[in-house]
C-alpha cells in the first residue's frame, strides 16, 4: 500500500501539473468572453406604427460555440478532477498503509491540506464557473507544495510518535489541516485581487499585466477572499489555541511552553484576526487588508517549513514517522 500510495503521489502531481498547463493555455490564448459568463446583449427590434415595445428586460443570447481557448479550460477542469481523485488515493493508501490517519508528519499534513485545497478549489468551480481561470494560480500552489513534501519532506510510512497517540490527535490536527487548505486557496484570488485591482488602476507593470485577462471583477475576488478567510478562522481558532491547548496539557502538563511552532500559529492567528478586523473596519481600503491576509499565509508558510525544517521543539515532526 505504501508503494501504491507513492506511484498514486506522482500521478496527482503530474495530473495537477498537467492542469495548470491546459489553464495557463486557456487564461494566455483564450477570448476574455469566453472565459467568464456569456456577454448578453439587448434584442433589436423595430417598433413602427402601432407595434408593441418589448419590455426594457428582454434580452437574447447569442448562439455560443465553444473556442479553443474554453475547451481547453474544460479539458483542465476534467484534469483537476482527476489530480483530486489521484490525491484521495493517494490518503487512503498511505493511511491504509500506516493503519492510522495519514496526518502523522510534515509529508503527510502537506498532502492533507493540499488535498483539502483542491477539493475546496472544486467546489468554489461548482458555484462560480466564471472563477475557473483561478485554476492557473491554485493549480500552480498545488504543484509547489507537493512538490516541496516529495523532495524535502518525504518520510516512509510508520507508526506514529507517541506524543501524537491522544484522542486529541484527530480535533487539532483535522481542525489545522482543513483551516490550512482553505487558507492556501484563499490566498489565491487574494493576490489575483491585488493584480486586477491594480491594473483597474492603470498599473502596467508586471505582475498587474496579469490582470488584463482576468474577466472577474475585482470586488468579486476580494468577495471571495474574505468569504474562504472567514470560513478558515473559526476552524483554525478551535484547532489552534483550544484543540492545541488542551493536548499539550494532557501530554505535557502546560497550556503553553513558548514551543516555536506554538509562536508561530499565535502570529499566523493574530494576523488572520487582523485582516478580519481591517476588513470589517471601513476606514481600512481592501487593498490593505487583502495585503494582511496574504502576510497571514506568508506566516503559515513559516510554521510549516520553518519551523519543522530549522528549529528544534516539541512539535519538531518533520521527519516524524
Amino acid at each position: 500500500m505504501a508503494n501504491v500510495s507513492d506511484q498514486l503521489m506522482a500521478l496527482a502531481v503530474l495530473a495537477y501539473l498537467t492542469a495548470m498547463v491546459c489553464y495557463a493555455g486557456e487564461y494566455a490564448f483564450g477570448r476574455r468572453s469566453r472565459i467568464g459568463k456569456a456577454a448578453v446583449r439587448p434584442a433589436r427590434q423595430l417598433v413602427g406604427s402601432g407595434a408593441p415595445v418589448p419590455p426594457a428586460d428582454d434580452v437574447v443570447e447569442p448562439v455560443r460555440t465553444p473556442g479553443r481557448g474554453e475547451l481547453v479550460g474544460r479539458i483542465a477542469v476534467a484534469l483537476n478532477v482527476i489530480a483530486l481523485a489521484l490525491h484521495l488515493g493517494t490518503l487512503v493508501t498511505r493511511g491504509l498503509a500506516a493503519d492510522r490517519m495519514p496526518w502523522g508528519n510534515m509529508y503527510e499534513y502537506i498532502l492533507s491540506a493540499t488535498f483539502v485545497g483542491s477539493a475546496v478549489f472544486m467546489g468554489v468551480l461548482l458555484r462560480r464557473p466564471a472563477l475557473r481561470h483561478l485554476g492557473l494560480f491554485s493549480s500552480l500552489a498545488l504543484v509547489m507544495l507537493l512538490g516541496a513534501a516529495a523532495l524535502i519532506a518525504y518520510t516512509p510510512v510508520g507508526p506514529l510518535v507517541p506524543a501524537l497517540h491522544s484522542y486529541w490527535f484527530i480535533f487539532h490536527v483535522s481542525t489545522i489541516i482543513i483551516s490550512s487548505g482553505i487558507f492556501l486557496i484563499g490566498a489565491v484570488p487574494a493576490a489575483m485581487f491585488l493584480v486586477k485591482n491594480g491594473y483597474d488602476q492603470g498599473k502596467r507593470r508586471f505582475p498587474y499585466t496579469l490582470g488584463k485577462r482576468v474577466p472577474t471583477s475585482a470586488t468579486a475576488l476580494e468577495r471571495l477572499t474574505f468569504r474562504l478567510h472567514a470560513f478558515a478562522f473559526p476552524l483554525f481558532t478551535f484547532g489552534a489555541l483550544i484543540a492545541g491547548p488542551l493536548w499539550a496539557e494532557a501530554s505535557w502538563g502546560r497550556y503553553w511552553g513558548w514551543d516555536p511552532k506554538e509562536v508561530w500559529a499565535f502570529i499566523s492567528w493574530i494576523v488572520y484576526a487582523a485582516y478580519l478586523h481591517a476588513r470589517a473596519t471601513p476606514s481600512v481600503k481592501r487593498t490593505v487588508a487583502t495585503w494582511i491576509a496574504l502576510l497571514g499565509f506568508v506566516t503559515m508558510l513559516m510554521n510549516l517549513f520553518g519551523v519543522n525544517l530549522f528549529f528544534e521543539g516539541l512539535h519538531s515532526y518533520a521527519n516524524a514517522g
